[in-house]
């Protein structure tokens, strides 16, 4: 169990980086930031896989490969479409604490058969009161900027919404996945996942993103592809590896609860590229955030 939640809180401070990722790269198309992302995080996982050919390579079945087609989808390329255009539309503060919102659905839709809702409670609770704090801190002064940037800001919200939809279907069900099969090795399953993602984001990049020489003659295209390496090795890569490991040792009500990380971690690295500490509000959420961890952490030992 201590495996697994270490494994969780490590990929909630990866996962956080892909928040302040669209900042660092600023003045790059977020199809491009997204598709660059998961074909570095395809090659990874196509070399490890390849690397794997000197032992016992484990290759899907079609079965398994289509599982891992649609997740791809719903945890990868889709989310994080409609996450980039969220924090462009937006900024990076309301999309993330939207995201935060996960937990608690997979909290209650997660839920043990022999787990009693009390034991719940207390931990969902902490976590929604830090997210109802945070929420009431003001981050975007869309009165004053006119009805246009109003607009703009809305649609961020609800693209942020779509991808709440989106990533709490793929918590569910890849968990649900991989508790079917534990046969499957986590960095198997993340290898296997990779290379659908790989494509996925090969195939955007084909149709919506620019061409190689419109990207190299930006400025900063240095910058942009270390970025993308970052966040497709560590943010997809080693982040999904370690969620598996996660995903196998504890049940999905738990896993649910330690993606409040992912919202700590991002509000973390938010305040520390836009040099400012955080709002007495705002700590006051983060430890509400770290106390409903441990709560339900009790609650499911």
């Amino acid at each position: 169990m201590l495996t697994g939640i270490a494994a969780g809180l490590a990929a909630g401070a990866l996962w956080g980086l892909v928040f302040v990722a669209p900042n660092i790269a600023r003045g790059f198309p977020s199809t491009d930031l997204a598709a660059w992302r998961f074909m570095a995080y395809g090659a990874m996982a196509a070399g490890m896989l390849l690397w794997s050919l000197r032992g016992k390579p484990r290759w899907p079945t079609p079965r398994q490969a289509g599982a891992a087609l649609a997740l791809s989808v719903l945890g990868f390329t889709g989310y994080y479409v409609l996450l980039v255009l969220a924090i462009r539309d937006a900024g990076a503060a309301m999309p993330a604490l939207i995201i935060g919102t996960i937990p608690v659905w997979v909290i209650v839709l997660g839920k043990p058969q022999g787990l009693r809702w009390g034991a719940l409670v207390p931990g969902l609770l902490l976590t929604v009161a830090g997210l109802l704090l945070m929420a009431d801190v003001p981050h975007a002064d869309t009165a004053a900027t006119g009805a246009s940037a109003a607009g703009t800001y809305w649609r961020g919200i609800g693209l942020s919404l779509v991808a709440l939809v989106f990533w709490t279907a793929f918590a569910l069900l890849n968990s649900a996945w991989l508790q079917r099969h534990p046969e499957v090795r986590a960095g198997d399953w993340a290898n296997w996942l990779g290379i659908a993602t790989g494509l996925g984001g090969l195939l955007l990049w084909l149709t919506l993103g620019s061409s190689m020489a419109a990207l190299a003659a930006r400025p900063g295209f240095g910058s942009f592809v270390a970025v993308c390496l970052a966040i497709g090795i560590g943010a997809s890569w080693l982040a999904t590896v370690l969620w598996n490991v996660a995903s196998q040792r504890l049940s999905a009500s738990l896993c649910g609860q330690l993606i409040v990380s992912e919202t700590l971690f991002a509000l973390l690295y938010s305040f520390a590229w836009d040099g400012h500490w955080p709002s007495a509000a705002q700590w006051a959420a983060c430890v509400l955030f770290t106390l409903g961890i441990l709560a339900s952490v009790h609650a499911h030992r």
